[in-house]
């Protein structure tokens, strides 16, 4: 037996009530009058299938997937011929609709297809399936899986180590380097990018994004408009312009943005906020926004992940404990990037120091140096430019140019690798 939650707040709720009703293997366990009734009948376990309309009030890519995750299948309902209703259902998240016109073979086909595939997601949510989807068992990508952009997130603890500056730069040098590339400021402690490259604080974002998610509005037109192309190639989502406005991000909405995301360029460059605590559950007695929840996302679904840290002995502390804490959250094989090097903060020779000290306390290897230049990120700032745009010669932009062509796997210009050997001939002789 299907037990069926009925939300829906249109004249022909009761002939879709009846035709349920008259579907052998089915009944309506509740009429819901609003959204919150229907979520805390879904929390009880009251129903296996729960069926909303587009307009219920409130109703959202959110309480779509809390129903999902609570392992109860949610079911659209409109009036046939209503398409627009089920073009908001569909961009919501909801995979089945169904009409008060269905035979009682149709009605219980889709009520029952859609259970089923409710309860097998959840039984391999439970179990480890092996290995991304698309890709077959001899290790190669299916003819008809589509192309989709590669996510590369920038982390790092606390402290202001630079993990703007780095999404920054390798976004804008993947950009100079021919690979049009999607800025993501998800932020949600202290967004900044829109104010280093002196876009408008009053621009909508992210924020706008995840509202229009919610309401199964978005798509990959409306992205590219929240997306303005700040350089050649190179778009940006600015963040949330105030800390306090971070429930606007919902878990289920920066998801369907990434995934949005991934379509608009071949490279999306996010820049994360520093905390990845999940405690923050434990002070609700019922579901609430989950502040970390937009960092905790973005790790999930990012294919690489750049963890920053500042070269000096607090940052360096600070990053040893960062990426320990990386392994109870589900995320990519981080590559540390030291930032702000320096032999005034650590001695003479501080990149042999600064890796013998990683690969002792943490095992960390394969380090990339970011040298220190204030002087250059400081005139960046000011100019609300990039690195590349203000201070080309700088060996901060140089680094940053070499770790995005690293990503891309593709050459730094001829030019520019004899220019950088000139600059460390420069300061060989200085020293």
């Amino acid at each position: 037996m299907i037990d069926v939650l009925v939300a829906v707040g249109h004249g022909w709720e009761s002939r879709l009530v009846t035709a349920i009703d008259e579907v052998p293997g089915v009944r309506v366990a509740r009429r819901c009058p609003d959204l919150a009734d229907l979520l805390a009948a879904v929390a009880a376990g009251h129903g296996d299938v729960a069926i909303v309309s587009a307009d219920l009030r409130g109703v959202g890519r959110d309480a779509v997937a809390r129903m999902s995750g609570d392992g109860v299948a949610v079911v659209g309902a409109s009036a046939e011929g209503d398409e627009p209703s089920e073009r908001v259902l569909r961009q919501l998240g909801v995979e089945t609709v169904v009409h008060p016109g269905l035979d009682r073979d149709e009605l219980r086909e889709r009520l029952g297809t859609a259970a089923r595939s409710t309860a097998r997601r959840a039984d391999e949510t439970q179990v480890d399936a092996g290995g991304p989807g698309g890709v077959g068992d001899d290790g190669k990508v299916a003819d008809d899986e589509p192309v989709r952009g590669r996510v590369v997130a920038v982390w790092g603890p606390t402290g202001a180590p630079g993990r703007t500056t780095v999404a920054v730069g390798v976004a804008s040098e993947a950009a100079a380097l021919g690979v049009p590339t999607v800025l993501l400021d998800l932020d949600t402690y202290g967004a900044s990018v829109a104010q280093a490259l002196s876009m408008l604080d009053e621009s909508p974002g992210i924020a706008a994004a995840a509202r229009a998610s919610e309401l199964g509005t978005l798509d990959l037109v409306s992205l590219a408009r929240l997306a303005p192309e700040v350089a050649p190639g190179l778009r940006v989502v600015s963040g949330v312009v105030s800390p306090q406005r971070w429930p606007e991000l919902r878990a289920s909405a920066v998801e369907q943005v990434l995934e949005l995301a991934r379509g608009l360029a071949p490279l999306v460059v996010l820049d994360l906020g520093f905390c990845v605590e999940e405690d923050e559950e434990l002070s609700y007695d019922t579901a609430a926004p989950r502040r970390n929840a937009t960092t905790l996302t973005a790790l999930a679904v990012a294919d690489d992940l750049l963890v920053v840290g500042a070269g000096d002995p607090v940052g360096l502390q600070r990053l040893v404990r960062a990426v320990q804490s990386l392994a109870s959250v589900p995320s990519p094989q981080p590559r540390t990037v030291v930032n702000k090097v320096r032999a005034a903060a650590v001695g003479p020779d501080p990149r042999r120091r600064i890796s013998e000290s990683l690969e002792r306390f943490a095992g960390l290897t394969g380090l990339v140096f970011v040298p220190d230049d204030p002087a250059a990120t400081d005139a960046a700032m000011l100019a609300g430019a990039t690195l590349a745009e203000s201070a080309p010669s700088s060996p901060a932009r140089l680094a940053l140019r070499a770790l995005a062509a690293d990503l891309l796997d593709v050459e730094v210009p001829r030019a520019e690798r004899h220019e950088r050997r000139g600059l460390r001939r420069a300061r060989t002789r200085s020293r």
